[in-house]
């Protein structure tokens, strides 16, 4: 595993409820949370955060549609 999936892994151990699908708004989060000097290496940890975020969501979303199927009404 490399550094970025490593260290997105433990901060979203530690503080993953407070992320979401925002990139903005998780490089903020995540600037709180951990010291990186590399501006680079943090947008790709951020990025690698908010890729699994949205696809924690779409999945979320998914299964919520395999239960309860939107109602279709014809015209």
């Amino acid at each position: 595993m490399n550094r970025v999936k490593r260290i997105a892994y433990q901060i979203l151990d530690k503080y993953g409820e407070n992320f979401g699908t925002d990139f903005e708004k998780n490089k903020e989060l995540f600037d709180k949370y951990a010291v990186v000097r590399s501006k680079q290496l943090r947008n790709e940890i951020v990025g690698f955060i908010t890729k699994l975020m949205n696809a924690e969501s779409s999945s979320e979303h998914t299964e919520d549609t395999e239960t309860n199927p939107p109602e279709v009404t014809a015209i």
